[in-house]
């Protein structure tokens, strides 16, 4: 009786750490559970009736217009304090945030079973910020008149035509 009820015991026991180890832990219950509520949110409203695609249709004009090398804009800076655009030159293109990466950021690192994102350096050895205040701008230069890289920290608004 005493071997019957330790093999039980033990059937139990290895039960129950199965259960833990494959079973759904409670994240994957209430991920599962959110999944369920989601399908039937999406039964009952259905999607949007977006007919005209503006936004992206918009976008695509912004992508468009960023593509063009010759685009002349015109750059100023917004001073916080008081409320006014500072007008620092023309400028060709749109500004790029300072955090930009030619390259991809990161890249996937195989170990065993899961695979972990690690930094990756830029072409010139170094690691560039997730984030950044900066913008580099192609600033006209007024005696040359050549586009030069101008780094700015502060909010800039870069406009296709003059702002008053």
């Amino acid at each position: 009786m005493k071997k019957l009820l330790a093999v039980l015991l033990f059937i139990m026991m290895f039960g129950l750490y199965s259960c833990e180890e494959w079973g759904d832990s409670g994240e994957e219950q209430v991920r599962n559970q959110t999944k369920k509520i989601m399908k039937e949110i999406d039964a009952e409203l259905g999607l949007p009736a977006i007919k005209n695609f503006s936004e992206k249709r918009f976008l695509k004009m912004v992508l468009e217009l960023r593509d063009q090398p010759n685009l002349i804009n015109y750059a100023y800076l917004f001073a916080e304090n008081s409320g006014q655009l500072i007008f620092i030159g023309k400028c060709i293109g749109y500004g790029i945030p300072y955090a930009t990466q030619y390259t991809n950021p990161s890249k996937l690192a195989a170990d065993h079973s899961q695979s972990t994102a690690l930094p990756q350096a830029d072409p010139n050895g170094l690691y560039s910020p997730a984030s950044a205040e900066g913008t580099w701008l192609m600033l006209i230069n007024p005696v040359t008149g050549k586009p030069e890289a101008t780094y700015i920290e502060p909010k800039i608004i870069v406009s296709r035509f003059p702002l008053k």
